[in-house]
This record gives C-alpha cells, sequence and structure tokens, in this order.
C-alpha cells in the first residue's frame, strides 16, 4: 500500500526541545492499514544534554505531544536516547518498529548506527511481546467489535511469526504471508473508518476465534524453534553507542 503522509511533518522535529536522534511513523500508517481520518503517531528518540543526565536534576526521559494540523491529528512521543536503548534491549517490539519503520521523517548517523545493530538486539524473547499485544487486542476486538484491534490482532501475530522464522522485522500487515484469506478485505474497509465495524460478509465470531488460534500456536511454535539467541548479542554495542553519543554532544557544545 503506498501511504501518504503531509509534507509537513518534517518540520516537527526540528521544533521540540531537544535535538532528535530520529523520528518515525507508526501506527496504522506503518502496519499497511490506514483510515482516511487516521492519526499519524511520530515516534523517536531525542538527545538530552549532559548536564540533565549526569546531576540531581534530570531532563524528562518521555516527551509527549498531542495537536491538530490541517485537520490532521499528530501524536508524537520520543524517549531520550538512553531510555529507548534500554527498551530496545527489553523484547520490546514497539521500540524495534518504530526504530526499523520505513517511513521516516527525521535521520541521524545515531540514528544509523541504531539500526546497524537492531538485528543484534533481537531474541527469541520478542514472541513474548507480541503474543501479549494479540491478546489484548483480541479482548478488545471482543469488547468492541471495531475492526481495528481485529486487525492489530492478525498483524502482530503474523509480524511476530516472521520474526521468529527469519529474525527480519516486517511491520506492514499487506506484505506480510500466512493470514487467513479475508484480510485484504477487511484492510479495505478499514480504509474507510478508523473505528468502523468488520463489513458485510465478514467472518463470524467462531471462524475469527479459529483462525487468531491458529496463528497463536504458530507463533509459540515458532518461538520455541526459533534460532534467534535468548539474550541480545548487542547489548554492548548499543551501550557503547550511548556513552560515544553523550560525550561527543558535551564536545561538540564545548
Amino acid at each position: 500500500m503506498t501511504v501518504t503522509l503531509p509534507s509537513w511533518l518534517a518540520e516537527i522535529p526540528a521544533g521540540q526541545t531537544h535535538p532528535a536522534a530520529f523520528a518515525t511513523v507508526s501506527g496504522a500508517h506503518l502496519y499497511g492499514f490506514p483510515s482516511d481520518d487516521s492519526d499519524v503517531d511520530l515516534r523517536g528518540a531525542h538527545l538530552l544534554p549532559l548536564e540533565e543526565v549526569v546531576g540531581l536534576r534530570t531532563g524528562e526521559e518521555t516527551l509527549t505531544r498531542s495537536w491538530v494540523r490541517d485537520g490532521v491529528e499528530v501524536d508524537l512521543v520520543t524517549h531520550d536516547l538512553a531510555k529507548f536503548c534500554r527498551l530496545l534491549l527489553r523484547r520490546n517490539g514497539y521500540v524495534l518498529e518504530q526504530l526499523l519503520s520505513p517511513l521516516v521523517v527525521t535521520t541521524s548517523p545515531v540514528h544509523q548506527e541504531m539500526v546497524a545493530v537492531a538485528p543484534g538486539c533481537v531474541t527469541r524473547h520478542h514472541a513474548h511481546h507480541y503474543l501479549g499485544f494479540a491478546r489484548t487486542q483480541w479482548r478488545l476486538f471482543e469488547r468492541s467489535g471495531e475492526l481495528k484491534p481485529l486487525l492489530y490482532t492478525f498483524r502482530v501475530l503474523l509480524t511476530g511469526i516472521h520474526l521468529m522464522r527469519t529474525g527480519e522485522l516486517e511491520a506492514d500487515l499487506t506484505r506480510l504471508s500466512g493470514g487467513p484469506p479475508y484480510l485484504g478485505d477487511l484492510v479495505a474497509a478499514k480504509r474507510f473508518a478508523e473505528h468502523g465495524s468488520p463489513p458485510p460478509g465478514a467472518p463470524g465470531p467462531e471462524r475469527l476465534a479459529d483462525d487468531v488460534a491458529r496463528l497463536t500456536g504458530r507463533l509459540e511454535e515458532a518461538r520455541d524453534s526459533s534460532g534467534l539467541p535468548d539474550t541480545a548479542p548487542s547489548a554492548d554495542a548499543v551501550h557503547d553507542l550511548v556513552v560515544r553519543t553523550r560525550l561527543s554532544a558535551r564536545t561538540a557544545g564545548a
């Protein structure tokens, strides 16, 4: 699916309190099923100055902001580099997807180095993230009946299976194989309403539950047979990256 995003997104990171290591688009635009009225989820990492890291008064590790521009709702969340990297090493699929998102709004040498070491941050335990996320979204679908959490359920299961089998991250549902044949129709229906229901003719609750259970089992099997490591081989490299970035920023500002 071709993703169309506002041209002014690139202006946003430069206007924030702290310089950005990177900013990318996440959410439905990354996952392959944005609606015409979807908001834009910007995610990334910012760089706190050394004085706000080593002293008694520390800077904000997480910055959030939401607003509307030209009729588009924008949701911005960034973590300080150290916090982002801690999350990256804690089997957190959210930050892994944000880091590797192909929808890049702003980048830097630090971002490029983070992308380079990211494969060494992937472990078999990332499956726990995707299994947990799928359970949460499936329960939300059961309560609300909305199409969005249903697509999220299938997306995270298929992303997790692909990651366990290949070690490669693919967050776009339309690029993932192995899902039920009706997913294309659900994705097409989602375009017209962010909070709509499954379209007429969509599978009933029993068929959906069976397919979710089947994919959940496949993800568990892929986790158990995965050749991915139990711990992140890149942990030392990520630590070194954070230290070098802090010190180089201090030197540049001296």
